[in-house]
């Protein structure tokens, strides 16, 4: 095996749910190999460096080896290696560490009034941040 399609590759090791996300994916241009957008059937080699943007974190996986059926999680670490930077990952705990709202079980959801007053709230949290860069 000498080549596979991008889309049938990320799915097989494990990167995407289904293989119409990951083809979705990189038709929306949340994947680049090598730098570069690329089609869902772009041939993917051994030593291609694979970058998937997912919400606010972009991860990054380098071609080991090729494969063309879905692998076992303990298997994908034989075709694929991550290379996401660390900085990246620290991303993952930024929502974790702003603000909180902490509301008592069963207390419902916020009434209207409640629902303003954290919107403003939420507003100048995020316009202030903004505002400092």
């Amino acid at each position: 095996m000498d080549d596979i399609r991008l889309d049938k590759y990320l799915w097989a090791v494990r990167v995407f749910k289904t293989r119409s996300d990951a083809a979705d994916a990189i038709r929306n241009n949340r994947v680049l190999v090598n730098d570069a957008y690329a089609k869902p059937s772009r041939e993917v080699k051994i030593g291609d460096r694979i970058s998937v943007r997912r919400q606010a974190v972009t991860y990054q996986y380098k071609v080991l080896d090729l494969v063309s059926s879905r692998q076992g999680a303990k298997n994908v670490p034989q075709y694929c290696l991550d290379i996401t930077p660390q900085e990246e990952l620290d991303k993952l705990n930024v929502p974790r560490e702003t603000i909180f709202v902490f509301r008592d079980r069963g207390t419902g959801r916020p009434t209207k009034k409640e629902r303003r007053e954290l919107d403003s709230l939420m507003e100048g949290f995020f316009y202030d941040e903004e505002g400092d860069e």
